[in-house]
């Protein structure tokens, strides 16, 4: 298994816990509701960096070539894209902890408590169809980290180091 795999694995977790604890800021506060939002805006751009290379093979291919669920699969994912800008953006202009922190001073506006509320329940929509998109990479890969060989190596050689 490839370490960037690996990566994508730990890291597509700790988004989707981060995701869990930021969807209702009564459950974690605002203050790390947002500002665990900011780091998960980071770690997307990771994962983006990431999957590059099936970015730019499947626009080429898009058009020409593609199967059909790797045109949904492409679509859905320029949807959360594009949702998740508007969740970051949106929060961003509505922030009372991490702006103000930092000494940013935005107006309050109704409009951008909206827009966050509309594409933050969107993204649950959107998230779980890329989960479901994507749900035998997460197990093929989460088998192979924690059972394939290289978990065997790891665990035989915890046995030996233990007796």
């Amino acid at each position: 298994m490839s370490n960037t795999n690996r990566t994508k694995l730990f890291l597509d977790a700790a988004l989707f816990a981060a995701f869990l604890v930021t969807m209702d800021p009564r459950f974690s506060g605002l203050a790390v509701h947002e500002w665990l939002s900011l780091a998960a805006a980071a770690t997307v751009i990771v994962h983006l960096l990431l999957s590059w290379e099936w970015i730019v093979n499947v626009t080429k291919r898009l058009f020409i070539k593609a199967a059909n669920g790797a045109r949904v699969n492409y679509v859905l994912n320029w949807l959360l894209f594009i949702d998740g800008i508007l969740i970051m953006l949106s929060g961003i202009m509505i922030s009372e902890s991490a702006m103000p922190a930092l000494g940013i001073a935005l107006p309050m506006n109704f409009a951008w408590r909206r827009l966050h509320d509309l594409s933050a329940n969107l993204s649950l929509i959107i998230m779980g169809l890329h989960l479901a998109m994507h749900w035998n990479w997460i197990v093929t890969t989460f088998k192979r980290v924690f059972f394939g060989s290289g978990a065997r190596t790891v665990v035989s050689a915890a046995k030996q180091e233990a007796q």
